[in-house]
């Protein structure tokens, strides 16, 4: 469990293995990115991860399924990605699939997520 009703209530409709590599996930997210602010947006079924409303402001987001997760993140096509951890063929977005506990790779997750948190600071002029 998280601590946060709202979440866990969320992530608690899925398999016990997409809830606990959510849980993980979520652990390696609030860990590396200081201070971010965790928002559920229940329509879209996903957790983002932003500094502010902005879609601008938004670092990455925790998108559940049947299958598993999706670490998916706002300007990903724009993100080094050395291990080529990252899918998807979107204009923007790229994410990381994540089907079972060994696809979660910390500290090559934590890296993106730098990564990412140094690109939202570029678009934003922290």
């Amino acid at each position: 469990m998280t601590g946060n009703k709202t979440i866990d209530n969320f992530l608690i409709q899925y398999s016990e293995d997409v809830f606990s590599n959510a849980l993980k996930l979520r652990e390696i997210i609030l860990k590396t990115l200081p201070e971010v602010q965790e928002q559920l947006d229940f329509s879209a079924k996903m957790i983002a991860y932003s500094y502010g409303q902005k879609y601008i402001e938004m670092v990455c987001t925790l998108i559940p399924s049947k299958k598993g997760l999706k670490l998916g993140f706002y300007k990903g096509v724009d993100l080094p990605d050395p291990e080529n951890l990252l899918k998807g063929n979107g204009k923007l977005s790229r994410y990381v699939e994540i089907k079972a506990r060994e696809d979660i790779k910390p500290q090559s997750l934590i890296t993106l997520l730098k990564e990412a948190f140094r690109a939202y600071k570029i678009r934003n002029n922290k």
